[in-house]
């Protein structure tokens, strides 16, 4: 009996060792397995952050011009013809001035020039530009000159005397001495509103006579701005633009020196739902109520 008892005893104390031995053993391997590479990458992580020199942001064109007066920060969704347009300016100028190899291409936050070097922006000057001799008139309209004539003289109505008319209060000072005169015969359509429209709306057929409201040169003939279809834009001096919009045809070409009443375009529907012109006058790049400055019927 105490040879079993002793045999028993042996048997539960090996037994018990083993168990412990394992026990060991399952405790261990876990903690060596999850230790040693984790911790080391995780280490090395921000050391690898902290060894590598941050990128250099590289500012805009013009960053050191942003804000001050006769500058123009490029915001997302511009072009360079609206930055122009809104600024009393041709894109072409704006285009030199800022060096642009390619006008398509401005970044935003790039600050522009948008008055010309040597230019005090504060100072506001108006001489006519109209008459100026180094440009070439380079008429589209495929008609003769006499059948133009008289193609304008009889869409345009016989203005009264523009200076004498009462309610226009800025005829005397702000039109600069320009004669201007309507760009359509046809009634007005829709007035000026400053925040849904910028200028005058007039309905009519297609094909007819859109004319130039004032002597000037063409800055703009394209179909670049969305919104305004083919569009054509006169500088009459250095205060006012004026633009015509949804044309079908264009008649003029850029740089090409036009007269008031002259025929520039035909009334079409381009980007439009139905035939109309949109008139508008920009005042140093900010659209002004046509009907204020346009002589009376």
């Amino acid at each position: 009996m105490p040879s079993r008892l002793s045999h028993l005893l042996a048997v539960v104390s090996t037994s018990l060792l083993l168990c412990a031995c394992s026990s060991v053993s399952l405790n261990q391997a876990p903690v060596e397995d999850r230790n040693p590479q984790p911790p080391k990458a995780a280490a090395q992580a921000p050391a690898s952050a902290a060894s590598t020199p941050a990128a250099e942001v590289k500012p805009p064109p013009g960053a050191e011009n942003a804000g001050k007066p006769g500058y123009y920060t490029v915001k997302p969704g511009d072009a360079l013809i609206r930055i122009a347009l809104d600024n009393g300016q041709s894109w072409r100028d704006v285009a030199k001035w800022n060096n642009l190899e390619n006008p398509n291409r401005i970044e935003v936050g790039q600050v522009l020039r948008v008055v010309p070097p040597g230019v005090d922006p504060s100072a506001v000057t108006a001489r006519p530009i109209a008459s100026a001799p180094k440009v070439e008139t380079r008429p589209l309209d495929a008609k003769p000159p006499v059948a133009s004539a008289s193609a304008a003289s009889a869409a345009a109505p016989t203005p009264a005397p523009p200076r004498e008319a009462p309610p226009k209060e800025t005829a005397s000072s702000d039109d600069d001495g320009l004669a201007w005169g309507w760009p359509v015969s046809q009634p007005v359509s829709a007035g000026f509103d400053e925040q849904r429209n910028k200028g005058l709306d007039f309905a009519g057929k297609p094909g007819d006579p859109v004319l130039a409201v004032a002597d000037g040169r063409v800055v703009y003939a394209g179909s670049g701005l969305r919104g305004y279809g083919n569009l054509v834009i006169i500088k009459h001096n250095n205060t006012y633009l004026t633009a015509y919009a949804h044309n079908r045809a264009m008649l003029v070409e850029q740089d090409q020196v036009v007269r008031k009443g002259q025929r520039i375009a035909e009334m079409g529907s381009t980007e439009s739902d139905t035939v109309k012109l949109h008139f508008e006058v920009r005042k140093l790049g900010k659209p002004v109520d046509p009907a204020k400055l346009l002589p009376a019927r």
